[in-house]
């Protein structure tokens, strides 16, 4: 029996549900996320051990000694998920106060993927190293940076100059963090089909900040530079591109990746094409973006990234008719989801638990094999070439790689054993977990009115 694919206006239909349902929620629970204790309060006579007279000895052990604030507090916890609302999800530069239900979803996801206390900071620094400077004054209240959102060549900036200045990881979720997955589903698609990434052309269609990222890490993967080849909106970067002048004035960091890659010196979207043996789309939303005669071109057995939102550079089954063997998209709803969620959270729980002073690449990389691996273990299909958001077995193993290479590379204050670390992660994760299920079985967080009853106010 052949399955029926779904139309696209069925698909439509069920990417507006979310949205359907998302301003009613939001407005029944003014919001996602909250502080809540995590000492004992046996009775009102422990505030003054938490509070005055007797939280003035925590505050001279660590005037003697500043790094006992990663100790002493909870600081070594806290994450600060930071943006200035120019980029966001797509939806462009809608200013800070619109994107802050975007960062407050993602400190939702940060505690209850990652058990991490991240907090949502938007910002009007328009100026970089504005951003910067507000980073530099409130650096003393987190253990680390998420950078959110942000327009480009802004973001690389930011990103390069606060990773120099700060003594805590800096991350950007839409380089590194897409980076990272993208990776580790390249790593399993490439064992799938039986060839050597490190051998392999690999085209990178959009030279934002994700497919940036993604160049730059599997550049320190291996991948040679020259087998890379990128492509913007005025087509494929090459050496002697006739913006090449422009491009190095206004965009350094794609101007570099222009002068290293492309090593056949392909000028047409045909010539990138032709010959590769995968695909990796972060553009704009599609389909037609990507085109069913261009897959053509790509060598046996093509892998496709469609990563687009809310709809794929090409419809996965499209990509298969063009001769695609493994295809993978951002949406949840077909096989092989790029979902960065499956990585911040647990490269943060590993970094902050070592209280390193940095993420590097090499940490993201660590990590993306770990994802690989486990997905591996289970059993790798051309549909599974990643572990999804259920797996939270994996949250744990992923950040003692990151922990674990913190160490390694000499960033890390506190050094664990491999198993210390595990144990740690898998306990405050699991935490977080059930902290969440058990107020919800209290009726402590209420439950949402129905969704038929919302969708039914928007009518047929």
């Amino acid at each position: 029996m052949v399955e029926r694919k779904p139309t696209v206006e069925e698909l439509l239909k069920k990417a507006e549900k979310p949205s359907k349902l998302a301003v009613p929620y939001h407005q029944f629970y003014e919001g996602k996320v909250q502080v809540m204790p995590k000492c004992a309060i046996r009775t009102l006579d422990d505030f003054s051990i938490w509070y005055t007279p007797g939280v003035a000895a925590a505050c001279k052990e660590i005037k003697a000694d500043p790094d006992k604030s990663f100790f002493l507090t909870n600081r070594w916890n806290y994450v600060a998920v930071v943006s200035d609302g120019t980029r966001v999800l797509g939806l462009g530069n809608i200013g800070p106060e619109a994107g802050l239900p975007v960062m407050e979803g993602k400190a939702l996801l940060f505690k209850y993927l990652g058990g991490v206390d991240a907090f949502p900071l938007v910002v009007r620094a328009h100026d970089p190293d504005d951003m910067i400077k507000l980073l530099e004054w409130v650096e003393p209240n987190f253990g680390g940076v998420n950078l959110e959102d942000i327009e480009k060549p802004k973001c690389y900036y930011v990103l390069e100059e606060a990773r120099k200045r700060l003594q805590i990881p800096v991350w950007h979720d839409d380089q590194q963090g897409t980076a990272t997955v993208t990776y580790a589903g390249l790593v399993n698609a490439f064992k799938l089909v039986g060839k050597k990434m490190k051998d392999s052309k690999i085209v990178l269609y959009g030279a934002g900040a994700a497919n940036v990222r993604t160049a730059i890490v599997l550049i320190t993967a291996g991948v040679p530079p020259g087998n890379i080849v990128m492509i913007d909106t005025a087509g494929v970067l090459y050496r002697d591109r006739p913006d090449i002048e422009e491009m190095k004035k206004e965009d350094k960091w794609k101007y570099d990746l222009a002068m290293k890659t492309n090593k056949e010196n392909n000028k047409t979207i045909e010539e990138a094409f032709k010959g590769a043996d995968a695909v990796v789309g972060a553009s704009k939303p599609g389909p037609g973006v990507i085109k069913q005669e261009w897959i053509k071109l790509m060598n046996k057995d093509p892998i496709v990234f469609a990563c687009a939102n809310p709809i794929p550079e090409i419809w996965p089954w499209e990509a298969k008719e063009a001769g695609a063997k493994i295809v993978a998209t951002g949406r949840s709803d077909f096989p092989n989801q790029v979902n960065n969620s499956l990585a911040f959270p647990a490269i943060f729980r590993g970094v902050l638990d070592v209280r390193a002073k940095t993420v590097t690449d090499e940490m993201c990389i660590a990590a993306g094999d770990a994802l690989a691996k486990f997905a591996e273990e289970k059993g790798l299909r051309e549909d599974y070439i990643l572990p999804t958001m259920d797996d939270w077995e994996v949250y744990p193993i992923e950040a003692v790689a990151a922990a674990e290479q913190s160490i390694k590379q000499g960033v890390a204050r506190r050094i664990l054993s491999r198993e210390e670390l595990y144990e740690r992660a898998v306990n405050i994760i699991r935490n977080a977990r059930e902290s969440a299920r058990f107020l919800m079985e209290k009726g402590l967080i209420s439950s949402p009115p129905p969704e038929e009853d919302v969708l039914r106010s928007y009518g047929p």
